[in-house]
């Protein structure tokens, strides 16, 4: 996806704007989170968490996917770099968890039916935590007249409108749009063009790849839970949102929503930084959108755009404690020594609502029955398929 930073570069000189945050990306989030001193500790914790829920049957997700553990360790940080409360940064980590084992659990049936890997879940946060927004956007969308009789499956157009319905051509028409968008010359269009359609070809079949070689692990796992504890059963295998990010569904939302979440940062007020670090990640994070709306591109597309809103407003906000955590580390950042943020896990709105609740933020104390609503409604539309 570096063709997709290119243009975005040119677009950002073309404009002449520039803002005072820098959107690092997630990495420096992630290190952060491996440098704090009780990370050893809330790993533990969480495989707690986990083993207690499945043994009293509160969630069917098994969570391998220890690397993934630091979203949930890093919202304890922030936690604690800021009460300095352990106990409060405990249950931060805590709660985080269970909410996300508990939409995997929720998403992991039209998971399995949308990826075609049967006795899986999502539970990487930065992915799981969209699907809400996915289910609820798509319920409001069935109310919309015209846009809930559009059926923007990429599979499904390309066998209605032939070849001109492939992925490799709507990745085509996209670089095209972009080049134009970025003052490129003919030569340059082209080539953007022509990557992006390459791109779109390329990784649902390295997608593909990677979701066959983890079934054998899948596989394995639920036959030593079966073997081994034969009172938990039927349960999921976490695997990284990654297996999800190379569908053609994914993939066009996708890019879609970057040159949006690029044009939003120039014009909505307010905004402090230029989503480039994590732009490409995206994909991650629409994953589940996608999943919500069996692929239904322009669904998962419109859900996208206030999402990308809502990130770019709360990156903005948490950009100086995210610095502040950094620096309690001895952490920096290579030839940059200022205010930070990334644009899509620094932003992840349910993230930021724990650690503005377990801080005391009045706002997020009072947030507390949306969030609850959220999530009921999210199980129950779920729940229906």
């Amino acid at each position: 996806m570096a063709i997709i930073n290119s243009v975005i570069q040119a677009l950002i000189k073309r404009t002449g704007l520039h803002l005072n945050i820098l959107d690092a990306g997630w990495p420096p989030l992630a290190a952060i989170t491996w440098s704090f001193g009780l990370a050893p500790v809330f790993i533990l914790l969480v495989m707690a968490v986990n083993i207690i829920l499945l043994v009293t049957k509160l969630t069917k997700t098994v969570n391998i996917d220890i690397w993934n553990y630091w979203h949930f360790i890093f919202a304890g940080a922030l936690v604690y770099n800021t009460t300095q409360n352990v106990f409060l940064s405990f249950m931060t980590t805590i709660l985080i968890s269970v909410i996300t084992l508990k939409i995997a659990d929720w998403s992991a049936p039209l998971v399995n039916k949308f990826s075609g890997m049967d006795g899986i879940s999502i539970p990487t946060f930065s992915a799981a935590t969209y699907f809400p927004f996915g289910v609820l956007g798509n319920k409001l969308i069935d109310k919309v007249p015209f846009i809930n009789k559009i059926d923007a499956n990429p599979e499904k157009m390309k066998e209605k409108i032939g070849f001109a319905g492939e992925p490799m051509i709507i990745g085509f028409v996209i670089g095209v749009l972009l080049g134009l968008g970025g003052g490129y010359e003919f030569r340059m269009i082209a080539e953007l063009a022509f990557g992006i359609a390459a791109a779109i070809y390329i990784l649902p079949k390295m997608a593909n790849i990677v979701g066959t070689s983890l079934i054998p692990i899948s596989d394995g796992m639920k036959e030593f839970i079966k073997r081994r504890f034969p009172g938990i059963e039927g349960t999921y295998i976490a695997l990284d949102a990654a297996v999800l990010v190379g569908f053609p569904s994914v993939v066009v939302t996708a890019i879609l929503l970057m040159p949006v979440a690029l044009i939003l940062s120039f014009v909505l007020p307010g905004v402090k930084f230029i989503p480039l670090g994590d732009l490409v990640n995206i994909m991650g994070s629409v994953a589940l959108v996608c999943v919500a709306t069996k692929g239904n591109v322009i669904r998962s597309f419109l859900i996208g755009i206030p999402i990308v809103v809502i990130h770019l407003y709360t990156a903005s906000n948490m950009a100086s404690m995210y610095t502040k955590l950094a620096g309690s580390v001895n952490y920096s950042l290579e030839n940059y020594t200022g205010t930070f943020t990334s644009f899509l896990d620094g932003g992840n709105v349910i993230r930021v609502w724990l650690v503005k609740l377990f801080t005391g933020n009045s706002y997020a104390i009072l947030l507390i029955p949306a969030f609850l609503l959220m999530f009921y409604l999210t199980r129950k539309i779920a729940s229906k398929g």
